[in-house]
């Protein structure tokens, strides 16, 4: 656990809190340039995920990512709803407060349905920044297509409020660990500052509240659909094929239903790009900023 704890302080220390409608919200703003990426992270994790990608695009664009509320190290009050149209509404915020006014955006996981609302809103003319393009990484983006894991389906299955007690974090390792593909296993201290962010300031007495996001995916697929389908500018899917959750059949299914879309799949890839394969990734969000 020390390497892990390590890990965690150095990714504290290149970041800051940021005041978002009262609420302290790590972020960590890296890079220089007339470019800006604003990455999305997903559930359970945070914008520790991204962290071996932001250094290959520092040099080309400013990059900025952030934990969602109820997430890492950002705050994680126990009366919140943690919608994903208030998680929306929160990184809109947060670019305009720190002065990103136009960017690619990249997604993984919840962080996709978060992008696909931004993206609505943009096409409704309802966004106040200019986003260039999108990059989605495994996620849930077709959710009739979705296999849940045992450990999704058990906290689906709690009562709509926060724990009275902190679940065993140690619990939470081998269903971490078996998301990740055979090929690119995970350190045991990074599955570890995975999980002990999850746990931080109490987070893990929210999950059976942040899990709640499939079933708002649900409720809103035509229009989180639309906002992806009829969104005018570039769209990458960068998906691992071993991924038994958000299966690679989503990412096919949207290249179906927007040709334009394109679409890379990696069969010894599973949910975690970033974090299995982070070069890749890099160069891939890398090689989209050069074609926009």
């Amino acid at each position: 656990m020390d390497q892990a704890l390590r890990a965690i302080e150095g990714w504290r220390s290149q970041g800051r809190l940021v005041e978002v409608d009262g609420r302290a919200i790590f972020s960590v703003d890296s890079g220089d340039g007339p470019r800006a990426v604003m990455m999305l992270h997903g559930f359970p994790g945070s914008s520790f995920d991204w962290r071996r990608v932001i250094p290959l695009l520092a040099p080309h664009a400013r990059v900025v990512a952030f934990d969602f509320l109820g997430f890492g190290l950002s705050d994680k009050p126990l009366d919140a709803r943690y919608s994903l149209f208030e998680q929306a509404d929160l990184a809109e915020r947060l670019a305009k407060t720190i002065g990103v006014e136009r960017c690619l955006l990249v997604a993984h996981d919840m962080g996709d349905a978060v992008a696909a609302e931004l993206l609505r809103r943009s096409q409704e003319g309802g966004l106040e920044i200019e986003i260039e393009g999108v990059v989605l990484t495994n996620g849930s983006i077709l959710l009739e297509q979705a296999e849940l894991t045992p450990g999704q389906r058990f906290l689906l299955s709690m009562p709509d409020e926060p724990l009275p007690m902190p679940l065993p974090l140690e619990a939470l390792l081998p269903g971490l660990a078996a998301t990740f593909s055979t090929e690119h296993e995970p350190p045991r201290e990074d599955l570890e500052a995975m999980v002990w962010l999850v746990g931080h300031r109490e987070g893990d007495r929210l999950l059976p509240r942040l899990i709640r996001h499939v079933e708002e995916r649900r409720r809103n697929l035509d229009r989180w659909t639309a906002g992806l389908v009829d969104f005018p500018g570039p769209m990458t899917a960068l998906w691992g094929e071993q991924d038994s959750t958000a299966v690679v059949d989503m990412a096919r299914r949207l290249g179906e239903l927007r040709p334009a879309t394109e679409v890379q799949i990696w069969p010894d890839v599973g949910h975690w790009p970033a974090l299995e394969v982070p070069d890749r990734v890099g160069e891939a969000i890398v090689e989209r900023l050069g074609r926009s």
